[in-house]
């Protein structure tokens, strides 16, 4: 079962001034329940954990099974933003970080980027590879993913020829609109719906992650059931509802203390893009209107030796939010030398992950000491169950948050900036009468 604890803000605020924030979280969890808030038509991933048909599972597995038939050995995953980071935080996770997988493909990412030398070496990595796609996008016309689709797209149907090519390619799409929808039916493609009610940060639970996972060779029954856990968890009108006692903490920290930045840490490596998508969901969630705390993350005790002076000794403008692994599933430990050069015998016999966890409270206790609140996230180990509870939690955190901060949780109307800007200058048809106007302006 998720924990969590908050004794690392003890120091720092009043319990009078976090009971009041506790009640407006759950004021804020009462909009998110009831369905009354701005975006309530972006709740559908609330049923995801307990709501998902076994015959969709048993479609991923059928894909799954058919690749493997193939001998297929890398798919290729497109997409952008929500449409890959829940999927890459799994499979990053729950991979062996040094050794191929056996019975199950390698699973690379694409679309996630404008990179012509990222895209040359995937292609490099195709070549020499038993190759098959899962591309995802609501539209199909979102730039990086449909420029890497065109690519690969390409190479499959060169290669394998077009029939194949429509074994080879699957698409999670709209239901019934977009260029991805349209080039599916006309040439065939299996195809899974991106909901209409589920936001891209907030899709992992879907097709959109439980498909390349499934692919990856993990288990989704296990990672659902840990998100339906979580759910039952902060499904609770009460302050000792983990989601309710989050939000509470790091808006008493934003509007109190002025803590403008929240990093997410983690001890383990296979957590690093938990980070990225942490950093998606509620910067993407909360930061409009001028609002909002700014996600960063930071993985120790690597980044102790770089961003750790910062934090220890910088601008007191940000608290941590620590996601504790509870045990680790390898057994490593630290043998005697006769020499003793390196003077570690004194950690003679001692498992590693005894010293990460003593480097953790070490941190802790510094990072306190230096001005730096901590709020402590603990789930028993990294697995499916688990992955699947920390990101069921995060997102009810994150709507709880935004509710509680003032805005809405499931829009994201800065997103479009940049991209109406890149247009012009790439003359697409219909912006043409801006480009001279920015180029003056790039002068």
């Amino acid at each position: 079962m998720l924990k969590i604890s908050l004794k690392g803000c003890d120091s720092f605020v009043k319990d009078a001034d976090y009971q009041k924030y506790v009640q407006k979280a759950l004021a804020a969890y009462d909009v998110l329940d009831k369905e009354t808030g701005a975006g309530n038509d972006f709740l559908g991933w609330k049923t995801l954990p307990d709501g998902t048909p076994e015959s969709l599972i048993n479609d991923f597995e059928s894909v799954r099974d058919s690749w493997k038939a193939l001998g297929v050995n890398l798919v290729v995953v497109i997409g952008i933003g929500g449409s890959y980071l829940g999927a890459r935080c799994a499979i990053e996770a729950l991979d062996h970080q040094f050794l191929p997988k056996k019975d199950s493909p390698r699973v690379v990412f694409a679309g996630n980027n404008l990179s012509e030398e990222y895209l040359a070496e995937l292609m490099d990595l195709a070549q020499l590879s038993n190759v098959a796609c899962i591309v995802i996008s609501k539209s199909g016309t979102t730039t990086e993913p449909a420029v890497a689709f065109r690519i690969v797209k390409e190479h499959i149907e060169e290669r394998y020829g077009k029939k194949e090519a429509a074994v080879r390619i699957v698409a999670i799409t709209d239901a019934v609109k977009g260029a991805l929808k349209t080039l599916s039916t006309q040439e065939g493609y299996r195809s899974f719906i991106v909901p209409d009610n589920v936001g891209g940060r907030f899709s992992v639970l879907s097709p959109v992650g439980l498909l390349p996972i499934c692919v990856a060779g993990y288990d989704i029954r296990a990672l659902l059931k840990g998100a339906a856990s979580a759910k039952s968890q902060v499904s609770v009108r009460s302050a000792e509802n983990p989601a309710v006692q989050y939000a509470a903490m790091r808006n008493l920290q934003y509007f109190e203390l002025g803590k403008k930045v929240e990093v997410l840490v983690t001890y383990n490596p296979r957590l690093m893009f938990l980070g990225e998508w942490w950093k998606q969901l509620f910067g993407e969630s909360e930061g409009k209107d001028g609002k909002g705390i700014y996600p960063a993350s930071a993985n120790f005790t690597t980044d102790l030796h770089s961003i750790g002076q910062f934090i220890q000794d910088g601008d007191r403008c940000l608290f941590e939010t620590v996601v504790n692994i509870e045990k680790s599933r390898r057994s490593v430990t630290i043998g005697s030398d006769s020499q003793n050069l390196d003077q570690l015998n004194y950690l003679a016999g001692q498992h590693v992950e005894h010293c990460n966890a003593m480097a953790a409270l070490g941190t802790k206790l510094a990072h306190i000491d230096g001005g730096v609140p901590q709020i402590e996230i603990s789930v028993e180990q990294v697995d499916e169950f688990c992955i699947g509870e920390l990101f069921y939690f995060f997102e009810a955190s994150c709507g709880i948050s935004a509710y509680l901060l003032g805005v809405n949780p499931f829009n994201q109307p800065g997103v479009e900036a940049y991209k109406k800007n890149m247009f012009a200058l790439l003359r697409k048809p219909g912006y043409e009468a801006q480009t001279e106007e920015i180029l003056k302006r790039l002068q």
